[in-house]
């Protein structure tokens, strides 16, 4: 199995924490869609015919496409690729962009079968912080919006470790997701990345820092929670009912193969990672040109080692070393369970079975875990 990713740049404003590429700007949205349908027919040998069983559209904002322009993309992807009849099509969208007729629309006139909405949080003091442009009404609903439109296979994302968001706050976040009673949930700690807003204000003293022992405190009442409410932690920041784990995520983690449409974004074949230009005039001059711009790493037998041990070790699948022996060779089995000994003694790791995997504590340090395992080139 294989998937596809789409990205859409456009967004209505930044978000202070967000370093994706994207664009505040519609102006080039016609030449962009030009560009990537043409990209899409370029690349459709990149997957060598494995079927896709996930289509995914990211951003950006996602929802901000129009009808006609979504449904143009899906048809050029199905027409290109070897599309399974059961594909899981999941579209991000932001609460403000959601109202009734639309989701309607977007149920009955397209093949989207799973809504991803970007709540982050449901209280206002935390959207203003994120410079989020929906509020916490909205973000109640679109929930509400989505689910009488028939749209069950339903994810929201959350985002813990918010200065001011307090223990209670954070509880009453969960509380509010579960009484929706919906299938999946993303969930991930606010990190200062480079080169953004967040960063800067905080520089300036206009925003204040996070605190790493506060997302660790939510992290640990995220977990807890979820296992009470009957939610599977199938992935670090990923938790659903049994048989909602989301394809797309589950792809990434399994070290499945993917194609990634749209500047920036980025594709996997096993051997070799590469990805598209991160700028929009580039990226739509390719249609011109007809040469698409982008990077390439073809990744070493050490890499392709650390990156299943990193992606293995976060899922509820775990890591199986007979699958590093028989892939990579015993030298790296045997360098494999010499390593992550100390991390058993530790309790952050245990083994079940012919399969390693992180406990609570471990998931707290997963990628510094991660990383005392992994072969360093020379």
């Amino acid at each position: 199995m294989a998937g596809v990713y789409v990205h859409i740049p456009f967004c209505k404003q930044k978000c202070h924490y967000c370093n994706f590429y994207s664009v505040v700007s519609v102006k080039y949205r016609e030449p962009f869609l030009k560009a990537l349908l043409f990209e899409i027919g370029q690349r459709k040998s990149y997957l060598n015919r494995e079927k896709i069983n996930t289509i995914y559209f990211g951003g950006g904002t996602p929802s901000l496409l129009g009808f006609e322009e979504l449904i143009s993309i899906i048809e050029k992807i199905k027409n290109s690729f070897h599309v399974d009849t059961a594909v899981e099509i999941t579209l991000e969208a932001n609460p403000d962009d959601l109202n009734a007729n639309k989701l309607k629309r977007l149920k009955n006139e397209t093949s989207v079968n799973r809504l991803s909405i970007g709540i982050q949080s449901f209280f206002d003091d935390d959207l203003h912080y994120l410079n989020r442009v929906h509020d916490a009404h909205q973000a109640y609903h679109s929930i509400e919006l989505a689910k009488k439109q028939g749209f069950n296979n339903l994810t929201i994302d959350l985002i813990y470790g918010i200065p001011g968001l307090i223990r209670k706050k954070w509880i009453k976040n969960l509380e509010i997701f579960f009484s929706f009673n919906l299938p999946h949930l993303s969930s991930y700690s606010l990190t200062v990345e480079p080169k953004t807003a967040l960063l800067t204000f905080i520089r300036q003293g206009k925003m204040e820092n996070i605190d790493e022992n506060k997302s660790i405190e939510h992290f640990k009442i995220l977990m807890e929670k979820t296992t009470e409410n009957g939610y599977i932690h199938y992935e670090i920041s990923n938790f659903a009912k049994k048989g909602y784990y989301s394809k797309h995520n589950s792809l990434y983690w399994l070290g499945g193969h993917y194609i990634g449409f749209g500047p920036s974004a980025h594709s996997y074949n096993g051997v070799s990672r590469q990805w598209n230009v991160p700028n929009m005039k580039q990226y739509i001059e390719a249609e011109k040109t007809k040469k698409i711009i982008f990077d390439k790493e073809v990744l070493s037998k050490n890499q392709q080692y650390n990156e299943y041990v990193m992606t293995s070790l976060r899922t509820i699948w775990g890591c199986d070393p007979e699958h590093i022996q028989n892939v990579f060779g015993k030298f790296y089995e045997e360098y494999f369970s010499k390593i992550i000994f100390p991390f058993i003694e530790d309790e952050k790791v245990y083994r079940q079975g012919n399969h390693y995997f992180l406990t609570n504590k471990g998931k707290l340090f997963a990628d510094g875990i991660a990383s005392e395992l992994f072969m360093d080139d020379e």
